[in-house]
């Protein structure tokens, strides 16, 4: 820094030697001329340099003025009092001209500074306002001004929870304390040889945490509106915590509504079943009844009501994010079996077809949900393929994987409601109020078959119909069965 005033104050001074030497030796013009030349080289030193150097060259012209251009010539005597006139008039006017013209530029540099800080305000604020990831706020706020203003090091202190969190390429060591009490008693702490601040962080008026910022180019005005920012951050995150809050509390309200809705209407069928085959057996004669079909009729309709109401647990499980996987081999065989034993009461009257290989690799699956997959699968396919149009289950390995997939011959699914059939509760608007239904289906299914590490899609043609299939990882080396 020293050298560098050293070599602008021999550059001043050479550039008023360089004008000298031209008129002296080269140009002979009168000293008026000589005296605007050096103001305007004074007021280019000035403008470029500053106000040390332009006085220097100020002064280096009017000696230089006096010694070579004012008679008596070769000497500091000047014989004509005007000329001590012109001479103080002209120091004068370069001193002044070279005030101006250094804080015109020292204005200038402000300006363009205050705009750099606003830019980088400006980019601060639509960072926080961006929600990304987990990561704490407060850790992202410390992050973002570091990263924005380019700060040594940031250090913010969150009143609420007591947590400290740093950033930048340097450390604030020791800084905890203080960075406490700025926060508590709402006040502000200064270190010039640290070129360090701390300002309370404030919210409606109260401090609820404290920032502090090394660094040389962020001006007071600039660190108390970050910390305003960083207070408008904090209480948004709040916000949006609580409205989360709120909207899981909705959601799951929406949930129990839906699933005791479709319980009722699902537990209507059994119940009539049930309530059928009792009145039966209580009516006179007894004798004229087949006791064994009825209560077999009572027995597998109380089965599915068991059933109903453990798909409803599993379903609020799934829904709430609390999906426990529990693989284990399976036959695919097995898996299909199994969901259309448990739908017969369902399908009676209806014809699947089931298409497996004789010897099928195994699938390593949770047998009760990839059960529960097929099931809604199959279900699906009743309640939108009307009779006598068959329903086709189907299975198949491929290189790393086992294919499940149940297909059905109805209307088919428009393509604009094919790319959102396996979003949350979505329903084309075509069944929506001729099919009853909560939506909850498919995605309960993709989440299930996502958490076994598969894939789950559907290939679907308007009035052929549709085939829905997803994937089970294979098991390595295991005998087809």
């Amino acid at each position: 820094m020293i050298l560098r005033v050293m070599l602008r104050g021999v550059g001043a001074v050479a550039s008023i030697c360089a004008i000298t030497y031209l008129y002296y030796r080269v140009v002979s013009v009168n000293s008026t001329t000589v005296a605007l030349s050096y103001l305007l080289a004074v007021l280019i030193i000035s403008t470029n340099w500053g106000l040390a150097e332009a006085v220097l060259a100020s002064i280096v012209a009017m000696l230089s003025l006096n010694f070579f251009f004012l008679p008596p010539i070769g000497t500091f005597t000047i014989a004509d009092p005007q000329n001590w006139a012109a001479l103080t008039a002209f120091l004068v006017t370069a001193v002044i001209t070279s005030h101006l013209a250094a804080w015109a530029k020292r204005r200038t540099l402000e300006a363009y500074a205050r705009r750099a800080e606003m830019e980088r305000l400006y980019s601060l604020s639509r960072a926080l306002m961006i929600r990304e990831g987990q990561a704490e706020v407060g850790k992202r706020i410390a992050d973002q001004i570091a990263q924005v203003f380019e700060a040594d090091a940031v250090a913010l202190f969150e009143r609420s929870t007591g947590a400290i969190f740093h950033a930048g390429p340097l450390d604030l060591p020791g800084n905890g304390s203080k960075l406490r009490d700025t926060a508590v008693q709402d006040t502000v702490f200064h270190d010039p040889e640290a070129r360090t601040m701390i300002v309370p962080i404030r919210l409606g008026g109260k401090p609820v945490g404290s920032l502090a910022v090394q660094s040389s180019s962020i001006s007071d005005t600039a660190l108390y509106a970050i910390a305003n920012l960083a207070g408008i951050a904090f209480e948004r995150a709040r916000n949006l915590e609580l409205a989360s809050q709120a909207e899981a509390a909705r959601r799951s309200q929406e949930l129990k509504s839906m699933l005791l809705d479709a319980i009722a209407h699902e537990f209507k069928t059994p119940l009539t079943s049930i309530k059928g085959a009792v009145s039966a057996l209580l009516c006179d004669p007894p004798a004229a009844i087949n006791q064994k079909e009825l209560l077999t009729v009572v027995d597998e309709e109380a089965d599915r009501m068991n059933f109903l109401v453990s798909e409803a647990i599993e379903m609020a499980r799934i829904e709430a994010g609390d999906i426990q996987v529990r693989t284990e081999p399976c036959a695919p065989s097995d898996l299909i079996r199994s969901s259309l034993k448990r739908l017969r009461p369902v399908l009676e009257g209806r014809e699947v077809e089931v298409k497996i290989p004789d010897r099928l690799t195994q699938c390593r699956a949770d047998p009760s949900l990839i059960t529960m997959v097929i099931m809604h699968l199959i279900s699906n396919a009743v309640k939108y393929c009307p009779p006598p149009d068959p329903i086709t289950v189907a299975a198949e390995a491929t290189e790393d994987t086992v294919v499940i997939s149940v297909e059905d011959r109805g209307p088919g699914i428009p393509e604009e409601d094919r790319n959102r059939i396996f979003e949350d509760r979505y329903r084309a608007a075509s069944v929506r109020d001729l099919i009853p239904g909560t939506g909850m289906g498919l995605i309960i299914a993709r989440r299930i078959v996502n958490a076994h590490g598969g894939k789950i899609w559907v290939k679907s043609e308007v009035g052929k119909g549709s085939r829905f299939s997803f994937s089970l990882p294979a098991v390595d080396g295991a005998a087809p069965a």
